[in-house]
């Protein structure tokens, strides 16, 4: 499951399914084109004695009514992330007005202006589909590519316009804003505690000793040596302690070797054997290494704790934009992301940069947990 919901990016279709979609689409395309293009020319040639209306009505509905079923349909075939797209409200209007609503819609025109080149579109790429049948290198290289274009062409044409794209973009960024706050105030609070609960108690203890130490100096300097002892050791594990707070909040390692040896730094430590490959150059910026880093720590705990795994692997590498985390384990699988649990914990800490995180996890396992994390915002 996907914790962040943002517009989505179009992933290359199965082979397969592209043929199927590229030869049963060239009927649907060709009924499509004549009765749109039919339609329209009998409607605004007939349009001066008032039987051109009612044709030019049931065209635009037509036409409105198959970018809904082309929206589907490369849905389903080419696993293009498009959904239903608002329109502009028809309830309380005329006939006559509705019809005049429909065509100032600028998504009318847009399912008009697919439909139109989705037919010259289908003639070319019927060959192509009918080759891929015989021909294995066609059908797993090209069709595909074929596929994810064609997908891309429909997404940008059926899919929601500049302003619900810009809209859809603010509503996550405001909610990465909103779980960024979140992470910091509980990152806060973890620090507040380990500090209350671990250094300071340690430096009472040292302050108590040497007071003691000093309450005694002159009468019974045996006890004041066993005092100082152990106000001394009590500062070293306050100041080990405390170095571990600071590792935390920024491990030394990583800034300066480095996201592959902090990692691999992190693996040894792991109870379970973990393989690491890291290929980040050039090096991303120190916020995306942070939350990496974290998300790799955190997840290699839960896994130590929770999966019942023998191993795990991690895998970091960089794409022109995204610096891709991905964590497997063989464990019993079953993971999920549940409120205030450490999953959703993981998805907080990467929405403070604009990040995704992805949970595969079926019930035998493996698990499989990615982290998409942009390197420009």
């Amino acid at each position: 499951m996907t914790t962040e919901q943002q517009l989505p990016e179009h992933p290359r279709p199965n082979p397969a399914r592209t043929i199927v979609y590229m030869i049963t689409s060239f009927v649907f395309r060709l009924v499509q084109f004549v009765l749109i293009v039919v339609g329209a020319t009998v409607g605004v040639g007939t349009v001066v004695v008032w039987v051109g209306f009612p044709i030019l009505l049931a065209t635009t509905a037509f036409v409105r009514w198959s970018g809904d079923a082309e929206r589907r349909w490369a849905r389903t075939m080419l696993r293009t992330p498009l959904t239903k797209v608002e329109r502009l409200p028809l309830e309380g209007q005329s006939l006559t007005r509705r019809w005049l609503t429909r065509l100032t819609d600028p998504t009318t025109w847009r399912d008009l202006a697919y439909l139109m080149i989705a037919f010259p579109l289908a003639i070319a790429e019927l060959p192509v589909a009918i080759a891929s049948i015989v021909l294995l290198p066609m059908a797993i290289w090209v069709t595909p590519w074929l596929g994810w274009l064609h997908g891309n062409l429909a997404l940008s044409l059926l899919g929601p316009n500049r302003t619900k794209k810009l809209e859809a973009k603010a509503e996550h960024l405001q909610a990465s804003r909103a779980r960024g706050v979140d992470a910091a105030e509980a990152e806060r609070r973890r620090i507040e505690r380990d500090l209350h609960d671990g250094a300071q108690q340690r430096l009472v203890a040292v302050a108590m000793s040497l007071g003691r130490a000093k309450s005694k100096f002159d009468n019974d300097p045996a006890a004041v040596r066993d005092l100082i002892d152990e106000a001394h050791a009590d500062a070293k594990l306050a100041v080990s302690e405390l170095r571990d707070l600071a590792r935390g909040i920024y491990p030394a390692v990583l800034g300066d070797r480095g996201l592959d040896a902090a990692l691999s730094a992190q693996a040894a430590k792991s109870p379970i054997p973990v393989d690491v490959s890291v290929n980040v150059e050039p090096r991303p910026p120190a916020a995306v290494e942070t939350t990496a880093y974290f998300i790799v720590g955190e997840t290699l705990t839960n896994i130590a704790k929770h999966s019942g795994a023998t191993e795990a692997i991690v895998k970091v590498w960089r794409s022109e934009t995204h610096v891709i985390v991905e964590i497997t384990d063989n464990g019993h699988g079953g993971a999920e992301v549940r409120p205030g649990g450490g999953l959703a914990g993981l998805a907080d800490r990467a929405a403070t940069i604009d990040g995704v995180i992805t949970v595969v996890s079926p019930v035998g396992g493996p698990t499989v947990i990615r982290a998409d994390l942009p390197c420009q915002w």
